[in-house]
Formats: structure tokens, C-alpha cells, sequence
């Protein structure tokens, strides 16, 4: 499992920060079709992962869902890196994008299987360190993917991430995986249901999500070279590393809740210099501040989710990974409020950030009142 998500992570890094770059400069897809064919590929995947998600935990055996997701994208990626216009660049996007929310889902569910098979009151940490590993392989796709790019230019770029998918499958391939776990519910702690919270998670993944596809192309026209953003990243995700464990730390001796407010904050900050165009040594300066938020938004939040759903994992991991689909996929479209790639585009997240800030105190507040409730009826 964990050697399967290296090699997911080595693929998606290598990739991820020129992903719009190449539509743009390689394919000449303008602003609108590069946003449609995100976003046509993200609901294609937010149907799939979320009707799997229902039925998920009723398969004993999931390991054949991550496997067909994996081939998929293979078939997809030898679309795209022939692609000339437009159709084919949505057809291989939508076979790659389509069902890759069922890797992480099932990866994690599966991951869930195993601890709780093996070491019950270790396996929300356990699912970090993995999700960590994926962290790991992405800053070595960073740094692969710059590498390539100045050797083999965009299509050294799509054979790196091809052959990172190729890895995973072989690696599913082989890992012998185990049989359904003890119910959960003696070993994890859950948490209240809230839609309010679920609200507030899908808004800062909007945030981030509109990062991810937007800063490349605005560092690329404020500094000119496109391997920029891949040494950008490789910074992010060393920090990731450093913050992964610490973050799942802080969460369980302060409370997910807190920290997950704290690392917000950072957000805001990070998404106002964006938008003051600062110099490319602020563009690295304030990266520790946006890897800890990362850390806290895919490690802490997705656990928290988890929680809220901890007799049924497998609905849980893929109600997560459906929520930062959503987000994606507003992510995408919000951009369209300011014109072109000018760094004002930041004010949106950093408004979404502060909207979710503010639905934290909501929910804060109501559960507060809940328990208040319930302490009095109880005396």
C-alpha cells in the first residue's frame, strides 16, 4: 500500500503543476475550455465516487476499484498525450479524472482494513502516515517533473505520469489484501454529524482547489518559466512532511476542530500576498504557511469526516474525496468573476476561507448549545 501510493504521488507530482500550462501553451485550449474539461472530468468523477461510495462498504473486496481506476488512466493519458484540440483533451481527462476518486477512497479504506486487523487503536494515525506517503512521492514528482520538463518537455512530463499510474497497478496487482475489519465503533472516536462543518470543509477545498489550477498560470506570467511552479511545490511538500504527523498530533490532543481553524487563518494570509503580486522569494517565503494548512485540510479533515461516518468508513472516505471534487469543480468556474490570470484571482479564496471560518463558529456554537441542553436535561 504504501509503495502503491509513492508511485501515485510521483505521478500526480509530476504532472499537477503543468497540467493547465500544457493545455494552454502545448494543445492551445483557451481559459474557458481548459476550466470546461476540469470540470466536465470532476462531475464524471464526483458520480462515479460517490455511487461507489454507497455501496462501498458492502464489498469485501475493493482492491479490483483502485485497480480498474488505475487502467483507466493509463488508456486516458494515451489519449491526452496525443491530443490536438479540444475533444481529445476532454476524452482523456475524463478517462484519467473520471474514476480516479476511486484510488484514494479505496486506498484508504482498504489501509482502514488492515490496521484495524492488525493494530485498532493506531489506524486514524496509520491512515496519516499514508496519506503522508502520498506527500512523499508528490515532492519527488515535483522535482522529477522540472528535471523532465527541461530534458523532454511537456511529453517527458505525461510519459513520467503514465508510467507512475503503470506503477501503482502493478503494485495493486500483487498487495494481498485483507478481509473486512471489526466494526469500528469500539475503537473510533466519533464525531457529531454536521452539515455546517461539511459546508465549511467544502469551501476551504474550493480555496485550495482553485489554487492548485490557477497559481501555475499566474506564475507563469508574472516570472516566465513553467518549471518554476514545480520547485514552488517541491517547497510545499517538503513542509507537508515536516506538518503531516504534527497535525494529526495537534488534532487529537486539541481537537481537529481548533486546529483545523488555526490552519485556515494561514490560509488567508498565504491567499492575500498572492494577491499583491509579490516578488518569486515571497512566492517561496510563505509556503510553510500553505503546507500546513494542506497538511491539516487532507490528513486532520479528512479524518474528521471519517469520524462523522466511523461504522461506515468506506462512505465516509468517499464522501471526502467527493467533497474536494465539489470543490474543484467550483474552484474551477469562481475564476470567471475576475478576467484573465491577474493574482486578484486570490481574493476568492480568500474570501471562501473566511466564509467557512465563520460557518466553524456556527457549528462551534450549536454544538456548545447541544451540550449544554443535554447537561441540563440530564441533571
Amino acid at each position: 500500500m504504501i509503495v502503491g501510493m509513492f508511485c501515485y504521488g510521483i505521478g500526480l507530482g509530476i504532472l499537477a503543476p503543468m497540467n493547465a500550462v500544457y493545455m494552454r501553451d502545448a494543445i492551445g485550449l483557451g481559459k474557458v475550455q481548459i476550466a470546461s474539461v476540469f470540470s466536465i472530468a470532476l462531475l464524471i468523477n464526483m458520480i462515479v465516487t460517490l455511487g461507489v461510495g454507497f455501496v462501498s462498504d458492502r464489498i469485501k473486496r475493493k482492491k479490483a476499484l483502485p485497480i480498474a481506476a488505475s487502467a483507466s488512466a493509463m488508456l486516458g493519458l494515451a489519449i491526452y498525450m496525443n491530443a490536438a484540440g479540444y475533444g481529445l483533451t476532454l476524452t482523456g481527462m475524463a478517462l484519467i479524472v473520471g474514476p480516479s476518486g476511486l484510488i484514494m477512497g479505496q486506498l484508504f479504506a482498504m489501509a482502514r482494513n488492515h490496521f484495524m486487523n492488525e493494530a485498532a487503536d493506531f489506524f486514524e494515525m496509520a491512515q496519516i502516515w499514508l496519506r503522508s506517503t502520498l506527500s512523499v512521492g508528490f515532492f519527488a514528482g515535483l522535482l522529477v517533473g522540472a528535471n523532465v520538463y527541461l530534458v523532454a518537455d511537456f511529453r517527458g512530463i505525461l510519459i513520467g505520469n503514465f508510467l507512475g499510474y503503470a506503477c501503482l497497478l502493478a503494485m495493486l496487482l500483487v498487495y494481498k489484501e485483507r478481509g473486512d475489519a471489526p466494526p469500528a465503533a469500539g475503537t473510533s472516536r466519533g464525531e457529531p454529524f454536521s452539515v455546517f462543518m461539511l459546508v465549511a470543509l467544502l469551501l476551504l477545498s474550493c480555496g485550495d482547489a482553485l489554487r492548485g489550477l490557477y497559481l501555475p498560470l499566474v506564475v507563469v506570467q508574472l516570472f516566465g518559466k513553467p518549471q518554476l511552479m514545480s520547485y514552488l511545490w517541491s517547497i510545499q511538500a517538503v513542509f507537508e512532511l515536516l506538518f503531516m504527523t504534527l497535525a494529526g498530533y495537534w488534532a487529537a490532543k486539541y481537537g481537529s476542530k481548533r486546529v483545523i481553524r488555526i490552519a485556515s487563518l494561514f490560509a488567508v494570509f498565504v491567499y492575500a500576498v498572492y494577491t499583491l503580486s509579490p516578488p518569486l522569494a515571497v512566492f517561496f517565503a510563505v509556503q510553510p504557511l500553505y503546507s500546513f494548512y494542506v497538511s491539516v485540510l487532507f490528513g486532520v479533515a479528512m479524518g474528521y469526516v471519517q469520524r462523522m461516518f466511523h461504522t461506515r468508513i468506506g462512505f465516509g472516505s468517499s464522501l471526502y474525496v467527493v467533497l474536494t471534487q465539489t470543490a474543484s469543480l467550483v474552484g474551477y468556474l469562481l475564476p470567471f468573476l475576475v478576467p484573465g490570470y491577474s493574482p486578484a484571482i486570490f481574493v476568492i479564496p480568500a474570501v471562501l476561507v473566511a466564509a467557512a471560518l465563520a460557518l466553524m463558529w456556527i457549528a462551534q456554537t450549536l454544538e456548545r448549545r447541544a451540550k449544554a441542553r443535554s447537561g441540563a436535561m440530564s441533571a
